[in-house]
């Protein structure tokens, strides 16, 4: 059985089931799985698997402790009737490049693909039925509304949502303040990502209950990751039976990237075996990671942007951390020292061979404002698409690629969830209602938007919490002794 170890202490061992459960190692570190690297598909071996097959194929090897019958059950749970695709992740042509569509879920995001299978896992693992689960998570906006989606009603849990006041988009905030469930709860944070991803930890490190099983549905549990591996083997499967690249061709993927979690989970497929020559890191101005790829030097000591593409407004970049712990050779000691002089100082430096590591992969490119509005232009006018403020990111730097590989790009949203946005970079003006925004979107594209997100706007709000960020621990603690 293989276990999963803490980056910052690699001899806090458990399994899969553990992992997922707990979601955070008590001593703040991310849960890895220990000797990775070690086991290799063969890409040959997917070409002809349907998505949830891919999936079963992945995960297995990771969540070793569940049983066959566990996991497909999992699986065919998460996949069978949530997404409108029969693909779940299918793949089109754009420009002389491919989009990842990740969009097609319950929510119209990328974050739907692991947060449909997540409750299943968590429930699956966890056998105590005399102690509750309680899912703290932060969002800066597509998790929040997809974790409320999966886990609303779900018996034995409760979930509560941290998202920053004035920094998700109006449909965003939308789709979480109308979810209806007997288990939910949504709180506006007056800070930033940062601010709701730093109370969650605290709140981790600080509380504990013989009663309440506090876990996460952020992608700092593992659980959330595993399952963003399988889209990167079903997108270059894809290509090879449409006949657009040759098997075992490389090729890059473009990921428009803020907590590092969707990117990461492309290093993980590149490792387990899919034909990956770059990995792209595409920032908007909060391009914390552009300089750090290039540089070595973490540094959150910055200005911080509100932009167009607020799901990714982040200056600290969780999952960054589990890369690091991989290629320093689970160095959890180095790891523990960068994580105390990032929460001490806002900054840390790491030593070159291990800056050579990373960019033997991954590369990383920003776009600007006014970069991603062109961008979206651009489409719209060359390919009659809409997409959305956080593709475009990452459409603008796959344009900066020189190495010759065809570039998928991963396409997190839909452009309906940034409705003013979209419409403001392709005709200048805004409309005071977002829906009224969506409704102009649709003339102009001609294409429908997703029904959950048309379906929000006569619903009431159900959730108007708003709160500082000094007492967010209390409200954890107050529904921590409601649970008991």
């Amino acid at each position: 059985m293989k276990n999963f170890i803490s980056s910052r202490n690699k001899y806090e061992k458990c399994t899969a089931k553990e992992a997922i459960i707990k979601g955070l190692s008590k001593d703040g570190g991310l849960f890895v799985p220990e000797n990775f690297g070690t086991e290799k598909f063969d890409i040959a071996d997917f070409i002809n698997l349907s998505y949830q097959e891919m999936a079963y194929k992945v995960m297995s090897l990771f969540f070793d402790d569940f049983t066959k019958d566990e996991l497909e059950t999992c699986i065919k749970k998460a996949y069978e009737k949530n997404f409108s695709s029969e693909d779940i992740s299918p793949v089109s042509k754009i420009g002389k490049d491919y989009l990842l569509e990740l969009y097609h879920g319950p929510t119209s995001a990328f974050k739907d693909i692991a947060l449909t299978i997540l409750p299943y896992l968590l429930k699956t693992a966890y056998k105590d039925e005399n102690k509750k689960i309680y899912i703290l998570t932060a969002t800066s906006g597509d998790t929040g509304k997809a974790a409320l989606e999966g886990f609303k009603n779900v018996e034995g849990t409760y979930i509560t949502v941290f998202y920053p006041n004035k920094g998700v988009s109006l449909i965003q905030e939308k789709q979480m303040n109308t979810t209806v469930g007997n288990n939910v709860e949504v709180v506006s944070i007056n800070g930033n990502f940062d601010d709701c991803q730093k109370l969650v930890k605290t709140c981790y490190e600080k509380i504990e209950s013989s009663e309440v099983q506090l876990s996460s549905a952020n992608s700092i549990n593992i659980g959330r990751l595993i399952p963003q591996v399988v889209y990167y083997f079903k997108a270059y499967s894809d290509l090879v039976k449409k006949q657009e690249i040759e098997i075992n061709e490389k090729v890059n993927f473009v990921v428009p990237t803020g907590n590092f979690g969707n990117i990461l989970a492309g290093y993980f497929a590149k490792v387990l075996g899919c034909p990956i020559d770059k990995l792209i890191c595409a920032s908007n101005e909060n391009n914390i990671l552009t300089d750090f790829i290039k540089t070595g030097v973490y540094d959150r000591n910055r200005e911080f942007f509100t932009t167009i593409s607020p799901s990714m407004d982040i200056l600290i970049s969780s999952n960054l951390e589990r890369l690091l712990f991989i290629l320093s050779d689970y160095d959890d000691v180095k790891i523990a020292k960068y994580m105390e002089s990032l929460a001490r100082t806002g900054k840390y430096v790491i030593d070159r061979d291990l800056l050579t590591e990373i960019q033997k992969t991954f590369e990383a490119y920003y776009c600007s404002e006014e970069e991603c509005r062109a961008t979206i232009r651009d489409v719209f006018n060359e390919d009659k698409r809409l997409i959305d403020t956080h593709t475009a990111v990452a459409y603008a730097a796959s344009k900066k690629i020189r190495n010759g590989n065809k570039n998928i790009i991963l396409s997190t949203a839909s452009p309906y969830k940034f409705c003013n946005n979209v419409l403001s970079s392709l005709k200048g003006y805004r409309k005071k209602n977002e829906f009224d925004a969506m409704r102009e979107l649709e003339n102009l594209s001609g294409e429908q938007a997703p029904k959950n997100l048309k379906e929000i706007e006569n619903i009431p709000n159900l959730h108007n919490k708003n709160i500082e960020i000094k007492d967010g621990i209390n409200i954890v603690l107050e529904r921590i002794e409601k649970l008991k």
